[in-house]
This record gives C-alpha cells, structure tokens and sequence, in this order.
C-alpha cells in the first residue's frame, strides 16, 4: 500500500465546518473516543451524494442552475428535510440537483477534490467512490473525458490532504444506471481505466424491477477481465434481487444488503436461546463472505428495512452481525443524508450497545472487502488495527 493510503495524523479542517455536508466540529464517540480520531474505511459513498451546500450554491450560479434554496446553510437544510420520505425512488429524486452541477470537467474535479478533503476530516483512510460517468454528459463532456477529469480531482485532493500532513487512499467505483441499459458500455469504460483509478464496477438506480440479469452481458464482460463488482442489492428489492447480484452480477460485494435478513427466521425462544434458521440465499452470502455495504441511516430514510420497523434498533445489521455475515458500515450519500463513517458508527453503538472491539471488527471487514490487492488490503488492516489498539 502506498504511503497516501494510510493516516497517522488528526483530520486539520480543510474546511470550515459549514462547507462540509456534515460538521467537521461536530462529535460521535464511543468509549469516550472521539471517532473521526480512529482510521476507517468506506466503501459505499456516492459521489453525487457528498457534495458541499456551498460548492453546490457557487457552481450552480456559474453555470445559471436554478436551486431550491440561494445559500449553503438553507440548500443543506432543504437536503437534510426532502431525504426522510422512506422510498428509494424519491430519495434518487433529489440527485437532480447535485448531478446539475457535475456537468463540467472543473465541477467534476473540484466536487471529487473537496470528496476526498471531506472523506480525510472524518478519519477515512481509504475510500471507494462510486458513480455513474453516464450521468454527467450533459455539457459536451465523453465518458472518458468525464472519468479523467474525476480522477484528476481525486489526485489533487490526496495531494491537499498530504500538503497538510495527512494520508488517504481513493478509487473508483463506475457505475452503471440499471435503467439505462447501457452496461456494456459502461463496463467497458471501467476497464479501460483499471489502471487509472477505477478499482470496480457497480449498478446503481431504481432496483426494483431492474434486476441484475438486465446486464448480463456487462458481467460476463467484467468476469471475463477479472474485475471486481458489487451490486446494489436488498435495498428496495428482495431475495430475488439479491440472487441476482450474485448469480448474474457475480458481485462479491452487496450494496446494502439489508434484505437478505428475509432469508432468516427466527423461532421461539428455546432454553434461553432463539432458533435461528438461515435460508440459502443468506448462508450462501454468509459462508462466502460476502460483504453487505450496509449504510444505516440511508436505510431509513429509504425504508430498506421497512418490514422490521423505523428506528436505528429495529435495523436487522445487529442481527447479521451476531450470525456472522461480514457487514460493513457506510455514509451513502453523505449531504442526502446528512451523515458520515463517524456518524454512523456512533449511531450504531449507542442503538446496539458496541464498543471499541466491535468498531474495530466493521472496519477489518471493510478493509478485506475493499477492491485493493490483497497485501494492500492486509497493510490497510494492519493501520487499523494499530490504531484502535493505542485508542
């Protein structure tokens, strides 16, 4: 692993704390443990959906977009209110705004520096950031135009964060828009920038009745190329979607995932003890590690897990975690839903009672999950476990 994969040094502030889609001066601890001290790893984090209300606000004035609100603080606020509509279809709804001013090859670099700066203030250490380049061609720009200009935006925030002292590592994740049917193509492009920054292949959009399978050719290609996929799944969709990410998309990464909680019973209570039965669907994800990129309270706000209640302790990640499944914790989106790595562990603990030990094992299984070579992935743990050993 490189040296800007990892992180010995304390996030500085790239930013005052109103830029960033969640206060930097805002604190989640757990254990007395200031959590953005610790180092972490994301995985599931869009790129559209971690902008700054400010940047948003500057860009669309140069460019005469038309916003809900004219200043940063009221944009945040309006973002923050609109996500807690418990549908996925309404939550996409709002990336019209954010993907409005991801339309040129600045606003592109400038929305991927600050990412990476904002990712650095939380205590991330290394990051894979998904989206979808089919969506940002609207002003002249090609697939790979738009790649490039990401990815020249990732560089020169690592190069930010190391003019300060710190250390990140970042990829990408393509994305293709399930709905679009544009897979193929889409793969493709990944490939063609496997050695330029982009570490993995991903299908985002409107899950429900855009399975998997739509894009058979797309994951044929990538097996074909050896390249590694994880595919939104089991958030507005069921089992079936969940078969059909790992069965046609071969995805060894779950985005989500929640859902494959259907596929376990949980019986009467026996000498103390509940009956758990795992259906094959869930112990086929469980025994093969399979990772779910669980992101918390994006699955509230989108009602993944609806059938078990509404609040942070009828979440079924508990569940998983007790019986074993590799779970991974994740932002999303983290201006939609207003949230961060820190924020979300410290949500997890206070609902579930975890401690130090239990953060620790979330980040590991990220870092074993993430789309880096293997010793890369065993230093990144090593870091990680470094950390949380002198916390």
């Amino acid at each position: 692993m490189s040296d800007s994969a990892q992180n010995d040094t304390i996030p500085d502030g790239t930013a005052t704390g109103d830029a960033l889609p969640v206060p930097i001066d805002e604190e989640f601890s757990v254990g007395g443990i200031d959590l953005r001290e610790l180092p972490k790893v994301s995985l599931h984090d869009h790129l559209d959906g971690g902008l700054r209300p400010q940047t948003i606000v500057e860009i669309a004035t140069e460019l005469g977009i038309d916003l809900p609100a004219d200043n940063a603080a009221d944009l945040g606020a309006w973002f923050g209110a609109e996500m807690a509509n418990g549908s996925l279809v309404e939550y996409l709804k709002r990336f019209a705004v954010t993907i409005s001013v991801m339309q040129t090859k600045d606003g592109l670099a400038r929305v991927a520096r600050e990412f990476v700066e904002d990712l650095h203030a939380d205590g991330v250490i290394y990051g894979e950031i998904r989206w979808a380049p089919e969506q940002h061609l609207s002003r002249g720009l090609s697939l790979d135009e738009a790649v490039e200009a990401v990815q020249g935006g990732l560089e020169d925030g690592i190069a930010s964060v190391a003019a300060k002292g710190g250390r990140i590592r970042v990829g990408q994740l393509i994305s293709a828009m399930r709905q679009n049917d544009r897979g193929l193509e889409i793969a493709k492009l990944a490939v063609r920038h496997r050695h330029h920054g982009a570490v993995g292949f991903d299908i985002a959009g409107p899950e429900d009745g855009f399975p998997a399978g739509r894009m058979k050719d797309a994951f044929d290609y990538l097996a074909s190329e050896f390249f590694p996929v994880t595919v939104h799944a089991g958030e507005a969709a069921g089992l079936e979607s969940i078969k059909g990410a790992v069965l046609d998309g071969r995805a060894i990464r779950l985005g989500h995932g929640v859902r494959i909680a259907e596929d376990i019973e949980i019986g009467p209570v026996e000498g103390g003890s509940s009956m758990v039965t795992v259906g094959r669907v869930a112990e086929w994800v469980k025994d093969r590690e399979i990772a779910l990129e669980v992101s918390p309270t994006s699955n509230i706000q989108t009602g993944a897990f609806a059938a078990w209640g509404d609040r942070m302790s009828d979440h079924p990640f508990d569940l998983l975690y007790q019986l074993g499944f590799r779970v991974t914790v994740n932002p999303d989106n983290r201006l939609m839903s207003q949230t961060s790595v820190s924020r979300e562990l410290g949500l997890l603990g206070e609902a579930f009672g975890y401690d130090l030990g239990d953060l620790e094992i979330f980040q590991l299984n990220a870092a074993a999950a993430s789309f880096l070579p293997l010793e890369e992935r065993e230093e990144l743990a090593e870091v990680i476990s470094a950390a949380f050993a002198k916390a």
